[in-house]
């Protein structure tokens, strides 16, 4: 990697529960100035602000470093997306966990030699997972998808003056869910409030 270029970091976990300390930990080690973070789906692009911060405001000659590109991306068509929109602001891309470095000959092709058995290896992933569906279906054992949450039994307890602590333990939820079902409870009140008025 190219030691004197400008870095910014980018780590990426895809929910709260995972740590993202390790990932910002490697990235400072690396040089980068600065690291952006989020805990969001790599499945897409879409609704990752700190990705595209990073993609409209890079500079040329920069370099975004990540630990490792299924950070950045779980298909090879977002990948070379990103590599594509860091090339046209003559930015690169860089991995401190594998030989990634776009500045480079030997970087670009490594990179995508590891985008190509990346997406390899989700579609050997989703066929797996569909042949294991299909066979707990002929063994009679598929459930399918687990219930959705009851926001209206969220809301009931909330009534009754329950704290959003104790409802998420009671109910195996976030607190943020509950949260969010206080905020629409919230909301239809002050609607039926304006109504009456």
């Amino acid at each position: 990697m190219n030691r004197s270029s400008p870095k910014i970091g980018y780590a990426r976990t895809s929910t709260v529960d995972q740590n993202l300390d390790a990932q910002i930990e490697a990235l400072t080690a690396a040089g980068c100035g600065m690291v952006r973070q989020e805990q969001r789906s790599g499945a897409t692009l879409e609704g990752r602000p700190e990705l595209k911060t990073i993609l409209d405001f890079i500079h040329p000659g920069e370099t975004l470093v990540v630990t490792r590109i299924d950070r950045l991306a779980r298909s090879m068509q977002d990948l070379q997306a990103i590599v594509a929109r860091l090339k046209e602001k003559g930015a690169h891309l860089a991995a401190t966990e594998q030989p990634v470095d776009t500045s480079t000959a030997t970087g670009k092709a490594f990179f995508d030699m590891l985008g190509v058995f990346a997406e390899f290896e989700t579609n050997l992933r989703r066929e797996r997972q569909a042949e294991g569906i299909k066979a707990a279906k002929r063994k009679g054992v598929y459930r399918g998808r687990p219930p959705k949450i009851d926001m209206a039994a969220i809301r009931a307890k909330l009534g009754t003056g329950l704290s959003p602590t104790e409802i998420a333990r009671e109910m195996g939820v976030s607190r943020g869910t509950v949260y969010k079902a206080k905020a629409e409870m919230l909301k239809s009140n002050k609607i039926i409030e304006g109504r009456t008025a």
